[in-house]
């Protein structure tokens, strides 16, 4: 796709940053449908979350913690639009133009058909940089990071509440009057919101967050606002010495280590968005040396884990007051929906009595206060995903719907309460 020239050039004035009295309202049937076309993005994952690719025109906040490895996902953006012939204008704010030059060195795929396209500059005033993307006429601008860039009409310092949302609303009109693509990182707080004020991610049409352990290789993109496209899907990426690799089939990914025999791991299939990944429930219970027993949750909300054993010390009489329980979701995962409670339970009740749970069975279900399973949507979907990779048994709440969509590969179970699902996992218990 070649770069598209901009007839007119930006202009900056305060009645184009914050709108003209002289606008008037348009009947809906004289406005003409938008006929631009996406910018195709060759990172599928990346372009999964966006909606099928970026929209001229649309404003994109990207937030994650440090050294999450958001510059390096949005340099293999720059060099993977440049190299389509756009004119990409990346604004570091943090880093030296050396610095970024190093990093784009190491992405080899894409780096050399970038080099002509692709502008580094270094800048935190904003309107020094509304000059640069006047100049170059960009199709896509990337600001890292927004907290950094400062406005001369204020007099508050980088960073600050008024500066982050005044810069904001003017590269915000600015993308908006001139169909110009734009990414903003954003920095985070302590309890990994993007800093700053809520009505940031207000104003942006996307907002994306960048999760994952540090001490894993594994990374997430997930998306929690999108004007165009879907919500909540997720894009999985592998961190390397190359840049953010895409891992096209997550679910594999996460199970290759797994030990089928132990006691204490169970299998379940969780909902990114429209994507059903399966992950590893892993649970230990050993006696405490304290007189408070623990409770450790390592991807798995808190509250939702000491629901799960007041149910099993409650209603299935397993003696939990004397053991420290862990749970942790292999490969940094975070798992949110109820649908992994039975996995959850499952997991622990098998370290309890020390037996190992069948190798190739997955459960799903929401659990009740009173030990009733309750379904989960999408189960049709989370079945034919395990069905792919050689599962063959399955445990499902018996309120799921029956359907004859369901894989024919598994043998469905259906179970009325956590007792149920018990005897049918361990038959021993």
């Amino acid at each position: 796709m070649s770069a598209q020239v901009i007839s007119n050039k930006i202009d900056t004035s305060q009645s184009e940053i914050y709108g003209s009295i002289t606008s008037k309202p348009i009947q809906l049937e004289h406005i003409d449908a938008p006929t631009t076309n996406r910018i195709p993005l060759p990172i599928t994952e990346f372009a999964r979350v966006l909606g099928g690719g970026i929209v001229p025109g649309s404003v994109v906040l990207v937030g994650g913690d440090p050294g999450i490895g958001k510059s390096t996902l949005m340099l293999q953006l720059a060099t993977e639009v440049a190299s389509q012939g756009l004119v990409v204008l990346y604004v570091s704010g943090e880093e030296s133009t050396h610095q970024i030059k190093m990093r784009a060195v190491r992405l080899e795929d894409s780096y050399e058909d970038a080099l002509s396209n692709l502008y580094l500059v270094t800048e935190t005033n904003l309107h020094q940089i509304i000059e640069h993307i006047q100049t170059l006429e960009a199709r896509l601008v990337i600001i890292d990071s927004i907290q950094t860039i400062t406005s001369n009409d204020l007099d508050s310092g980088a960073g600050s509440v008024t500066q982050v949302r005044e810069c904001t609303s003017q590269l915000t009109r600015i993308s908006k009057t001139n169909d110009i693509a734009m990414f903003l990182v954003g920095h985070v707080t302590k309890e990994g919101a993007i800093a700053g004020p809520r009505v940031l991610e207000h104003t942006v049409d996307t907002v994306l967050y960048l999760e994952g352990d540090r001490h894993h290789a594994y990374r997430l993109l997930r998306g929690v606002k999108n004007r165009f496209g879907p919500t909540s899907e997720v894009g999985v990426f592998e961190m390397s010495g190359k840049g953010m690799l895409e891992v096209t089939n997550p679910s594999e990914a996460f199970l290759a280590e797994r030990m089928a025999r132990a006691p204490g791991s169970t299998i379940t299939v969780t909902m990114e968005g429209t994507r059903p990944i399966l992950v590893e429930v892993q649970a230990l219970a050993s006696t405490t040396a304290f007189g408070n027993p623990r409770r450790t949750p390592n991807g798995v909300d808190f509250n939702r884990l000491l629901l799960v054993t007041a149910v099993l010390a409650r209603r299935m009489h397993m003696s939990l007051a004397n053991q420290d329980v862990f749970v942790n979701i292999v490969g940094g995962l975070q798992i949110q929906e109820p649908a992994a409670d039975l996995a959850i339970a499952t997991a622990i009740a098998s370290s309890v009595k020390d037996q190992p749970v069948p190798a190739d069975m997955i459960l799903l279900g929401e659990i009740g206060l009173s030990g009733e399973l309750r379904a989960s949507g999408h189960l049709s979907a989370r079945l034919h995903e395990a069905a792919k990779l050689g599962f063959k048994r399955a445990i499902i709440p018996s309120s799921a719907a029956y359907t004859d969509d369901f894989p024919v590969e598994i043998d469905v179970t259906r179970a009325r309460d956590l007792r149920d699902a018990l005897k049918i996992v361990l038959p021993t218990q």
